[in-house]
């Protein structure tokens, strides 16, 4: 059974830091690509928005313009997790951060793709937020 388990989020101030970890069971980390996405507060589920990604060719993660530069996205194998890296955060980084599968090869990056339908799953969510 494919299980994502997000954890580390909490509550920070500006400028501050978090490492969120999602713990994947069903599937090797390197068998799918696997993101992050997040949902703001009074935004609806359709509206979440992708992070960062990673595939399992490894050397080109995949960042949203918002958090290029400040998020890093890695695995680790033999935990069989994903962390996202956050840092400099910011008020606008407040949202509720979910572990994303397809269980494709490559990244959605928050498009629609009717042929993994099948095949989503989400986290449960964790949420962090950043005081200004």
């Amino acid at each position: 059974q494919v299980r994502l388990v997000e954890s580390g989020g909490g509550l920070v101030q500006t400028g501050e830091s978090l490492r969120l970890s999602c713990e994947v069971s069903g599937f090797s980390v390197d068998d799918y690509a696997i993101e992050w996405y997040r949902q703001a507060p009074g935004k609806e589920r359709a509206e979440r928005e992708a992070v960062s990604c990673i595939t399992y060719f490894d050397d080109d993660p995949w960042y949203a313009v918002p958090v290029n530069g400040r998020f890093y996205i890695s695995r680790d194998r033999a935990k069989n997790t994903v962390t996202l890296e956050m840092n400099s955060l910011r008020p606008e980084d407040t949202a509720t951060y979910y572990c994303f599968t397809e269980r494709a090869r490559s990244c959605g990056r928050g498009q629609s793709r009717p042929a993994y339908a099948s095949t989503r799953t989400w986290g449960q969510g964790t949420q962090v937020t950043v005081s200004s």
